[in-house]
This record gives C-alpha cells, sequence and structure tokens, in this order.
C-alpha cells in the first residue's frame, strides 16, 4: 500500500489501512484540509469548489466521499463527472469558482488514485500553498457546516462541450484546414475519459474518419496508461494497418499527447511539445518554457525564430510560473504536456490535438515527414541508488563544483549543459536515489555521458569515505 503527500495534492492506492494508503478516512480528511484553506484565502464562508474524475474503478468512491466532505464544510459542489484534468481546470475558471478537485491519479495503474488541487484560477496550488493544505491535513480542526448551511450540489454535463468550443474558436486552430485535409485518425482513449472526449473533439474539428482503441471508459486500462513508446505498440500497428495520416495517445486524464506517425512509428511525446511550438511560434512572436529534463529541440525551435527559451524546474506548476514570468506564448513537459495561455495555464491534450492537425494541414506532409524535420535528440533516463546515510545536496554540491566551467544550473538539481548535449541530475523526495536524465543525438552518447557523471558520483563517494 502506497499514500504520497505533495504540495499539490495526495496520491496513493486503494484500500488498507488509514495514513499508508488512499483510505476514505483520508480522502475526508485531505477533503477537508483543502476546503479549510480555501475558506482562509478566500476569506469566504460560502464557496464553490468544482470537482471531475476520470474513469478510474475506484472513482464513484471517492467522488461521493469528496463531494460529501465539501458539503459538510458548507461548500456548494459543481460536478462535471467523468471529465478531464483539464476540462476541470477551465471550468473552475467558467464558473469563477473558488477552486477545483481533480480525481485522478494520471498515468499511474489502476489500483491508484489522487486527489490533485486547483486555486480559483484553475491552476494547481503552489508549493507555499500547498504545505498549508498539508499541515491542516497533519493537524485536522475542521469546523462542518450546521444542518441549515451544508452545500449545494450541481452536476453540470455542460463543461466537456464548453471545453472543446473554446478550444476550437482559438485563432490558431483551422476548422477548416483540418477538415479539407481528409485527415484519417486513430486514437487510444487507454479506457478513460479520452474515449468520451475525443470523438467529440474530432467530430468539432470536421474530422470524419475516425479509428477508436479503448475507447470505452471502464477504469481497467488496456495497457500501462502512461503514453511511453513502449506501451503504444497497439496503435502503432493499428495506424499502419488502418493507413491512418495519424495517431493520438492521452493518458487517463487527458492531460499529456503522444503522437504516431502514419508508419506507425512514434513521434516520440518529448517532440509533442516541439512541432505546436513550431506551429505557434510561426505565427506569434513570444518567448517558450519548458522544464529541466525536457529536450533541448524546444531551444533550437525557439531560438530558429530569435526567442527567447527559459528552463523551469521539473513539475506543472514551475513551468506556469516560469511562463508567466516570462511572458512565454506556448511551453510544457517534454512527457507530452502542452501548456497554451491562450485558452489556459494547464497541459491539455485537446488544444495539442487541435494545434498539431493545423500545423499538419498547412505543411502538406506526411506525419514522419514533419518529426524528421526537426532536431534530433534522445534521452537516457538513469537513477542511481544510494545509501540513506548519504548527504545527496552536497554530492550535487560537488557535481556542481566539478563542472562550473560549463553552463550550470541548479534551481532544481544541478543541470549541466555542454554544447549540444545536457545531464540533469535531481534527487527523490522519497527514497535515497538520484535520477540522472542525458540527452545527445545518439542514444549511445546520451548513456555515454550518463555513466561519466555517474561515475563522478561514485568517485566522490568513495573519496568522502575516507
Amino acid at each position: 500500500m502506497s499514500l504520497i503527500k505533495s504540495i499539490s495534492g495526495f496520491r496513493g492506492t486503494i484500500g488498507g489501512l488509514e495514513g499508508s494508503a488512499l483510505t476514505p478516512i483520508d480522502i475526508v480528511k485531505f477533503t477537508s484540509a483543502f476546503a479549510q484553506f480555501i475558506k482562509e484565502t478566500s476569506k469566504k464562508e460560502r464557496l464553490t469548489i468544482v470537482i471531475g474524475r476520470d474513469a478510474r474503478i475506484s472513482g464513484e468512491m471517492v467522488s461521493n466521499l469528496v463531494v460529501g466532505t465539501l458539503m459538510g464544510m458548507g461548500v456548494d459542489v459543481i460536478d462535471t463527472g467523468l471529465s478531464t484534468t483539464p476540462t476541470v481546470e477551465m471550468a473552475v475558471t467558467d464558473a469563477k469558482a473558488d477552486g477545483g478537485i481533480i480525481l485522478t491519479a494520471s498515468h499511474n495503474p489502476k489500483e491508484w488514485n489522487a486527489l490533485k488541487l486547483l486555486n480559483g484560477k484553475g491552476e494547481f496550488i503552489n508549493a507555499n500553498e500547498g504545505n498549508r493544505v498539508l499541515e491542516l491535513a497533519e493537524n485536522p480542526n475542521f469546523n462542518f457546516a450546521q444542518v441549515n448551511n451544508l452545500g449545494n450540489y450541481i452536476k453540470d454535463d455542460t463543461t466537456i462541450d464548453k471545453h472543446i468550443e473554446h478550444v476550437i474558436n482559438l485563432p490558431l486552430v483551422d476548422i477548416n484546414l483540418i477538415k479539407n485535409a481528409n485527415f484519417r485518425v486513430c486514437f487510444d482513449g487507454v479506457n478513460s475519459t479520452g474515449g468520451i472526449v475525443l470523438p467529440k473533439l474530432f467530430e468539432a474539428l470536421g474530422i470524419k474518419e475516425v479509428i477508436a482503441l479503448n475507447e470505452e471508459p471502464t477504469g481497467n486500462f488496456a495497457h500501462n496508461p502512461e503514453p511511453l513508446p513502449e506501451n503504444i505498440t497497439e496503435i502503432c500497428d493499428q495506424v499502419v494497418q488502418s493507413k491512418c495520416d495519424v495517431g493520438f495517445i492521452v493518458d487517463p486524464d487527458v492531460d499529456r499527447l503522444a503522437i504516431v506517425c502514419e508508419n506507425g512509428r512514434p513521434f516520440v511525446e518529448e517532440y509533442s511539445l516541439v512541432a505546436i511550438a513550431d506551429y505557434v511560434l510561426s505565427q506569434t512572436k513570444g518567448n517558450t518554457v519548458s522544464n529541466l529534463s525536457s529536450t533541448r529541440a524546444l531551444r533550437d525551435i525557439t531560438e530558429k525564430y530569435g526567442q527567447k527559451y527559459s528552463a523551469s524546474a521539473v513539475g506543472e506548476v514551475n513551468v506556469v510560473e516560469m511562463m508567466k514570468q516570462t511572458n512565454a506564448i506556448i511551453g510544457g513537459e517534454g512527457n507530452g504536456g502542452i501548456i497554451y495561455p491562450e485558452l489556459h495555464y494547464g497541459r491539455d491534450s485537446l488544444v495539442g490535438i487541435a494545434l498539431f492537425l493545423t500545423l499538419l494541414a498547412k505543411k502538406k506532409m506526411k506525419c514522419s515527414e514533419l518529426r524528421d524535420s526537426y532536431p534530433n535528440y534522445v534521452i537516457s533516463k538513469n537513477k542511481m541508488e544510494l545509501t540513506p546515510d548519504i548527504n545527496v545536496d552536497k554530492l550535487l554540491e560537488k557535481i556542481a563544483k566539478k563542472y562550473s566551467t560549463y553552463d550550470v544550473n541548479t534551481i532544481d538539481g544541478v543541470k549541466i549543459n555542454f554544447d549540444k548535449e545536457w545531464v540533469h541530475l535531481r534527487k527523490s523526495n522519497t527514497e535515497p536515489i538520484i535520477r540522472i536524465y542525458s540527452e545527445s543525438d545518439e542514444i549511445t552518447k546520451a548513456d555515454h555521458l550518463a555513466n561519466v557523471i555517474i561515475e563522478d558520483i561514485t568517485s566522490i563517494i568513495r573519496q568522502d569515505m575516507k
């Protein structure tokens, strides 16, 4: 059993003992803490909070507990039902609500669920806000509403349609161009809410030939739900077999987007943002942001248009904060997360698909040709287990000092930028390991770079033990 309490929400496996998993008691406690936090920050006694969930088997149970607890705290609830993370984010602002809770464990397996917490802007709460919610949850002293002050419950089935309407009305989404391209599209809904929202999106975009995989939102995921190349072989085969122009894969809460080319080759999730940024920058001048562990290709594309690229700490809330600081017009993360502020500050696969299809229609080239037009980088992802007695912060300081003659960034671990390569070291907050990501133009070079850093770490540890 697992329970992870973080600044952005609460995630755990279903079932088990209180405090060791996401049990009903823990769900009530965390929900109450968030409601109390929103009351503190809004200075309002009567709140409205939007909720929505993905199609996980535990979703209905978790939703019932969250709704009942919020009403018990005197909060009015707008329930969007089966929804997506970006849909709930937009519903918060559309309804002028005070906050939101998304019930999803994102790409985690079906036994997991989570409460992701949004502020009144429909954005994930920041570190300071998250720490306050954690403090309230650890020291519960909640004042529940009297019977005449219980919250109201409103069911809203219109939020997905409103979300799609916002997307198709964007100036850079060209519905006529997409429609006239006569695309044949395949998608994998991974047995969650992607199977509900994507057919509606394709219909709104005028796409008539759509082949669906794992469309039924049962919560029994047909494969590992993280949209990585090794998990999407079914749609790769189907795209070729059905002679599709492109395939799209989302995760269970539809905030990450992966793409498959017409020849069955993964576009690679790192390049979803690269391609969409290429289109946005070709139409609008502005800056870009991704996190420190994302591909250098976004920087290359940004500089091609004479604009400025910035790197943030890992985590969506950090990317959004950096985007606001630098007035970025497009940003996101290398895991397939597209953030387009013209719509809202949240990772959104729907806007990603609409912008990508517009780009593909404008270019009048095959998806594989589009992919080959971008700088080609490969990331090697490694981790190194350490003993609990090792001071990881000191270790990272020594690595940064060793490579101080290079471009070193220490806002989130240590990132060392070489000419066309980089390596990023981050410590885990939950276990004694260092994650070591490296990128080059070939996997053998990326692996070699990672191994050099691993040898440096090993040497430092040996010296410290003498």
